[in-house]
């Protein structure tokens, strides 16, 4: 009898996450170059920009006002953000992919967010933006009478064409999408290309769709099978180009009027949960790829009283905060503390650990090198700082690693876009090497490497100990996939 209680009470165990309850559905919205200030509860003083979804979101949850992407450019995040690696230790050291027929960056058999949630009952699903490497098949009809591939119509891949190595085979069920915002290469559904979209569309049907995938998943989660929504959106990265229904609305051009957009998709998804009775049993997540693009006209936005990046320094591509110091708003009713906010160091590699932490499970060695689990965090459990430390990348490869209030840059300048580029700074005469004290300078305005030397060697020490580990977590040795240099990068030409 006592055996049967005891296999009984297992049973039960299994049924229940690590969190107690039910597994949740998660939600997670990354938009595209949306800068820290963009959101209006995060900036009152220096954002002009209305965000009434966002503000809604961050007032029934809790914010991170510490929370970075994995780098200051778009694909390093995204591959961190499901892989729970950073994306220095691949090929890709600087830089993005082009977008077109590049080789997927996440290896075939690493383990992945969506992976990971599949193996515990969950469907799962990406929509938007993936901008991680595939291959494509052209069909037979896109061949001109030469045998030779037809001319394309810019970057786009021909209807019809089949994508190898897609989404569908790195975790997700279902994906509908493009490969990256400014190229577009075509509107994809799982593995086919099945249209040539407008950019102008694609934020709004992504909501379409987003809304959609909701309401058809909604009696499976119900019923017990969670599911996994992961929505890339295209915005407000450029093309800048609200629908003629937001044009004109924020005041400041269209940038303003994108952003306004991106605010109402989100709320459309958020409106969708609720219709169909899933909000109380959705974790949803909500940040940025990275910090807001000088694509966006800084110089103007600025003049008109909009400061993207709030109080830090930088934008997207740059090593200093601005690039890569994000929005980042969890809603999880009965479990997250509505209107609380947290100070906690967090990367959106953490996202691998969180989940595999919610469902009580154990990562193996060779997965998630880089991830953290914010849980405790969530749960308001959290007594010390989660992190060791984080490592942040620019877009020409340059390395920063902050440590509590402490911030080492090994480049004399913004180490992307920003003035002074690096060059320009060593020119005139900045040292080689930036530290600040966030707590006292969050704007990064006071190098004081020279007066804390002991400071630049430990977090130097550091970064190196990362590279030459494979990881910055606890665990087995692990290999990078390329030899790195903290101090050197290749150079790879990127466009905003």
């Amino acid at each position: 009898m006592h055996r049967l209680l005891f296999l009984a009470l297992l049973v039960l165990l299994g049924c229940r996450t690590a969190a107690a309850g039910p597994k949740p559905n998660i939600v997670y919205i990354l938009a595209d170059d949306l800068g820290y200030g963009d959101v209006q509860c995060l900036n009152p003083q220096r954002g002009k920009i209305r965000t009434p979804n966002l503000d809604k979101l961050a007032a029934q949850g809790l914010t991170f006002t510490d929370a970075h992407s994995g780098a200051s450019v778009c694909t390093p995040t995204r591959y961190g953000l499901l892989t729970g690696r950073y994306a220095w230790r691949t090929r890709l050291q600087s830089g993005v992919l082009d977008g077109t027929n590049d080789p997927p960056l996440i290896a075939a058999g690493r383990l992945t967010v969506p992976a990971l949630l599949r193996q515990h009952g969950y469907t799962t699903a990406a929509l938007g933006k993936w901008h991680l490497g595939f291959g494509s098949e052209e069909p037979a009809e896109a061949k001109g009478p030469d045998n030779k591939p037809a001319k394309r119509e810019g970057k786009r891949t021909p209807v019809g064409s089949r994508i190898i190595e897609g989404p569908v085979t790195r975790g997700f069920d279902y994906f509908w999408g493009c490969s990256n915002a400014r190229t577009m290469s075509g509107l994809i559904e799982n593995d086919k290309v099945i249209e040539n979209i407008a950019p102008i569309t694609m934020l709004p049907r992504l909501g379409q769709r987003a809304m959609a995938y909701v309401a058809e998943h909604a009696a499976g989660a119900k019923a017990g099978q969670p599911f996994f929504l992961y929505l890339p959106l295209t915005s407000p990265h450029t093309p800048i180009l609200p629908t003629p229904e937001w044009q004109g609305k924020s005041g400041l051009g269209d940038y303003g009027d994108f952003v306004m957009q991106t605010d109402a998709v989100v709320g459309e998804v958020l409106a969708a949960l609720e219709k169909h009775d899933l909000a109380e049993n959705t974790l949803v997540i909500f940040t940025s790829d990275n910090g807001c693009s000088p694509a966006a006209g800084m110089a103007e936005l600025e003049k008109l009283g909009h400061f993207a990046s709030a109080q830090f320094r930088g934008y997207k591509a740059d090593i200093w905060d601005g690039g890569h110091r994000v929005p980042f708003f969890v809603r999880w009713p009965g479990k997250v503390k509505a209107g609380a906010q947290s100070t906690q160091i967090i990367c959106h590699t953490d996202l691998l650990a969180t989940c595999a932490e919610i469902l009580g499970a154990k990562l193996p060695d060779s997965a998630g090198e880089d991830s953290v689990s914010i849980l405790p965090a969530l749960l308001g459990q959290d007594a010390a700082p989660l992190r060791e430390a984080v490592v942040h990348h620019s877009i020409h490869g340059k390395f920063s690693v902050r440590q509590g209030p402490w911030k080492l840059e090994l480049c004399a300048g913004s180490g992307g876009w920003g003035k002074p580029g690096d060059a320009d700074a060593a020119a005139h005469g900045a040292p080689a090497i930036q530290l600040y004290d966030m707590s006292a300078d969050m704007s990064e305005t006071q190098n004081v490497q020279s007066a804390h030397p002991d400071i630049t060697a430990k977090l130097t020490g550091l970064l190196e100990s990362y590279i030459a580990n494979g990881r910055s977590t606890p665990g087995a040795k692990q290999a990078n996939d390329a030899a790195i240099s903290p101090t050197k990068a290749a150079t790879r030409k990127s466009k905003p």
